[in-house]
């Protein structure tokens, strides 16, 4: 079955930086959905500044996985749309949150927390050794026992966020810093991946096992359990075993 992913990216910085024009002629979204493209993905991409914050009713209600990379705009994502997306969480669909996502309103919401960390950014970069640690997980299919991205932004702990449900990722940096950098999440339905290489002026999203990450990532996070309730707030009238009067 067709998994129906949309890419939300504030897109931003395509606006207004050259370096990010020339890594990301087709914006980070462009990047993303080109290097996940599979036949069991029918991609959307969207930006901040398409109607309705790129996230319209009808789009959002047909979405079985959503990324979303921000960083500059996170105020301007206004509290109805964080309202509208937490709810489809709850009720089953998957989030995947990249990068700078993670001081999104979005993501603090889901997480109760600022989500602060440390980082750095050179001109050349840190390198990044990604370590698989939990070789078993389903995003971690098909990835040697680490990868590196050459140029990144540190990233460092201690990270801001609950304990995560499942670890699968964590980074190294030439700096000697190390970071959670992919951690798994349950609220209600909902699968929510972090995952936190992907700074706009490196080529991040154009390395393949990003790629193979994020493509594992959306898999995962759809969700294919499809009968069981979506927990609501509900009135139990009557009660499930009635009383009995004592014998005499």
């Amino acid at each position: 079955m067709t998994i129906k992913v949309t890419i939300w990216n504030e897109g931003r910085h395509e606006q207004t930086d050259e370096v990010v024009q020339q890594i990301y002629p087709d914006r980070m979204d462009g990047a993303i959905a080109k290097g996940i493209a599979h036949p069991d993905f029918e991609i959307r991409r969207t930006t901040l500044d398409d109607p309705e914050e790129g996230l319209p009713d009808t789009l959002l209600n047909d979405t079985d996985v959503l990324l979303w990379w921000g960083h500059v705009a996170h105020e301007e994502v206004s509290d109805g749309l964080i309202d509208r997306i937490q709810q489809r969480v709850l009720m089953g669909m998957g989030l995947l949150i990249l990068h700078s996502g993670h001081h999104s309103k979005l993501f603090r919401r889901l997480m109760g927390t600022n989500a602060n960390l440390s980082w750095r950014e050179l001109p050349e970069g840190d390198l990044e050794r990604v370590w698989v640690i939990n070789p078993s997980h389903p995003i971690a299919e098909g990835l040697p026992p680490y990868f590196e991205v050459e140029a990144s932004e540190m990233y460092g702990e201690p990270f801001d966020i609950p304990t995560p449900d499942e670890l699968i990722f964590i980074s190294w940096y030439s700096g000697g810093e190390v970071f959670r950098s992919g951690c798994t999440f349950q609220r209600g339905r909902g699968r929510i991946f972090y995952f936190s290489p992907g700074h706009e002026t490196y080529p991040v999203y154009h390395n393949p096992h990003v790629h193979k990450v994020i493509a594992n990532g959306v898999r995962w996070a759809d969700q294919k359990h499809t009968s069981g309730r979506i927990l609501e707030n509900w009135h139990r009238k009557e009660p499930l075993h009635e009383k009995t009067a004592p014998k005499a």
